[in-house]
């Protein structure tokens, strides 16, 4: 393959790709690619390849390890009290060679800086993760945001460092849950008004764009985004059979005013942020403190979109990447 040089101008396979599959411990048959902060990727199952993870060693890719929190029963034993998810690290032992010292080095400087720059690459210098994506024989995929933490280093042996080498990087990653290559989205949409006087006394869709069950298929919860696309004044979002989780954002009180026919303002749950087609910090516009950015549970909920001010057009888009426990 031809040498790569830095700085890294031609990724090493292009968006869509997938290397061809291997049996990897904890998760089976499949294609990892390592995607840094850059959107460079790196193939890591191409056995023909110039670089690719041992399947011997790899470790941290099933479910997520737990904190229990407990306290004393009067009785004996002890009773939960909570459950925290932790940080996951992920041991990856990689193979680095070429045809000649110095591809070899061009390689195992190119991958190594693939790495490492997630602790740097973000604006003014901040870590940015990159990200390990597994792809299943069938295309359907799962990946995980991770930073470098230490392994980058050779195996110290008579005659590794000329041609080839190897490294056991461990990869940390402050999310422990692996999540969905592809989203989940509910849209609706206001139809055609009709005149509540003409020809009898009718209620058109104008405010409340449905009573929908929305399924999380994945094995944590979730927190959705929404993006609203106007005629509308206030936007109300509810949870239904869960007390308390709803939000109205009332676009009245921002600075932006009711969206108008094609504006729109998106809400993100996790962080909070509310914002306007055009970057508008909106998020004061929520009726706080009452206001709940609330998450969707695996499997199904009942969620209601309601609109105030709709017109033909009007809007709501849900969308959200189910998160597992395993790769």
């Amino acid at each position: 393959m031809p040498l790569i040089t830095a700085p890294v101008t031609t990724p090493p396979t292009q968006p869509g790709e997938v290397p061809p599959p291997i049996d990897l411990p904890e998760i089976g048959y499949a294609s990892i690619t390592y995607i840094d902060p850059s959107g460079t990727r790196w193939p890591m199952t191409d056995l023909a390849a110039d670089w690719y993870a041992l399947a011997e060693g790899v470790s941290g890719l099933g479910a997520a390890q737990y904190t229990l929190t407990s306290d004393p029963h009067p009785r004996g034993g002890s009773r939960l009290r909570h459950v925290q998810a932790q940080a996951r690290s992920i041991v990856w032992p990689v193979l680095v060679q070429g045809a000649d010292h110095l591809a070899f080095t061009a390689h195992w400087r190119d991958l190594g800086r693939a790495f490492t720059r997630t602790l740097r690459d973000g604006p003014g210098g901040t870590p940015t993760p990159g990200w390990l994506e597994v792809v299943r024989p069938d295309g359907t995929g799962r990946r995980i945001a991770v930073y470098y933490a230490d392994g980058w280093d050779g195996r110290g042996q008579r005659a590794t460092g000329i041609t080839w080498d190897s490294a056991v990087v461990t990869l940390w990653c402050e999310d422990p849950y692996w999540v969905d290559l592809q989203p989940q989205t509910v849209h609706r949409e206001t139809g055609v008004l009709v005149d509540y006087l003409a020809p009898y006394p009718s209620v058109s869709s104008s405010q409340v764009l449905g009573d929908t069950s929305v399924t999380n298929p994945g094995d944590v919860e979730v927190w959705p985004e929404w993006r609203v696309t106007g005629p509308a004044s206030s936007i109300t979002f509810t949870r239904v059979g869960s007390p308390g989780a709803a939000f109205t954002l009332d676009m009245t009180d921002t600075v932006h005013g009711p969206l108008l026919a094609g504006e729109t303002v998106t809400v993100s749950t996790d962080p909070p942020r509310v914002r306007s087609g055009s970057g508008e910090n909106l998020i004061g516009g929520l009726n706080w403190p009452a206001a709940v950015l609330w998450s969707l549970p695996p499997g199904q909920s009942r969620v209601t979109f309601q609109l105030d001010g709709a017109e033909t057009g009007s809007a709501v888009d849900l969308t959200f990447y189910p998160r597992y426990e395993t790769a």
